[in-house]
């Protein structure tokens, strides 16, 4: 996809490039207007079931609404109300929820959702499912729980390599919705040489925002000195763009905001690109942009990828109530 055209800093004064699309992604926004909006229609406490999102921003601004953050559903009150997080939780989680009577808004990402189902369809066909990603993320652990008996994890190509299945003519993979392409695509490689039968879903589970935001860095990776990722470090997609970044030889650092920013990056600095993981708010960047600024980073210029234009309808158990 080509970068829609912008114009290089060849002259002596520093300069911003602020890339886009950035920061919150469809299914961040919904997950948000979850929470959100269930402290608007039953008041707080709303509980929720690890981070809404990876951003420890927005966790403590809805913290500070009404919401309630607990790691497992043990610590809610029997028949209280408690929402899912946008990486959605496997089958024994919902087991757990139901038998504590709780009332249950699940804000998991439809990209997220598109995963387990097909994880459940590709067990149900007689597949082993080979599932590419990180072992501790939310995310993962919810998607191997879908099929725990018939799923196998794997984070690099020598994973791969060690990778014993019941029957190698019948694997399918899946991945993490927030990976590195460029990691994912040498890892899925690397399968189809081991497992020649092996097939993935219809469409590539990297969703668009990743993918999005990956590709700006790499599209103005030749313009820029140094690069700042705002997001959090439980961030998957923040911290891959940091990767992505660094693999394209530009220098690289994740930071939660302004206050993360080490004033000795910018010695020697012309040009600095801007851009926030899918978890971030806006403000950050802005407040960002502000200490550049400060350092005589005058010039700004915001260089577009793609128009996204997304957006995910709200889960059923909130649409019912509003209407």
């Amino acid at each position: 996809m080509p970068l829609k055209p912008f114009a290089p800093n060849h002259g002596a004064e520093k300069k911003i490039f602020l890339l886009k699309p950035r920061g919150f992604c469809a299914g961040v926004v919904r997950a948000i207007d979850v929470v959100k909006i269930a402290l608007d229609l039953y008041g707080p406490p709303v509980y929720v079931r690890k981070e809404i999102v990876h951003n420890k921003h927005v966790v403590e601004e809805l913290r500070e609404a009404g919401a309630v953050f607990v790691e497992e559903l043990d610590e809610v009150p029997s028949g209280a109300r408690a929402i899912f997080s946008a990486h959605g939780v496997s089958p024994a989680v919902r087991d757990q929820a139901k038998a504590r009577k709780l009332d249950v808004i699940d804000a998991t990402c439809p990209l997220v959702t598109k995963v387990h189902l097909e994880a459940v369809r590709f067990a149900r066909e007689g597949f082993s499912i080979v599932l590419v990603g990180h072992k501790d993320h939310d995310e993962v652990i919810g998607t191997l729980g879908e099929v725990p008996d018939r799923s196998y994890l794997v984070e690099t190509v020598e994973d791969v390599d060690n990778l014993v299945v019941p029957d190698p003519a019948r694997v399918r993979y899946l991945t993490q919705t927030t990976l590195s392409l460029d990691e994912t695509s040498h890892i899925v490689s690397r399968l189809r040489e081991r497992f020649p039968l092996i097939e993935g879903p219809h469409s590539q589970d990297i969703c668009y925002a990743t993918e999005n935001r990956q590709m700006a860095v790499k599209a103005v990776s030749d313009n820029v000195d140094l690069l700042l990722v705002v997001g959090s470090q439980n961030s998957s997609n923040s911290k891959r763009l940091v990767e992505v970044g660094a693999k394209v030889n530009v220098r690289s650092h994740l930071v939660n905001d302004r206050g993360d920013v080490n004033p000795a990056w910018l010695e020697g600095v012309r040009n600095v690109g801007v851009t926030a993981g899918a978890s971030a708010p806006e403000h950050l960047v802005q407040e960002l942009i502000e200490f550049l600024r400060e350092h005589d980073y005058q010039q700004l210029e915001e260089i577009e990828l793609v128009d996204e234009d997304v957006r995910f309808s709200l889960p059923s158990e909130l649409t019912i109530t509003i209407q």
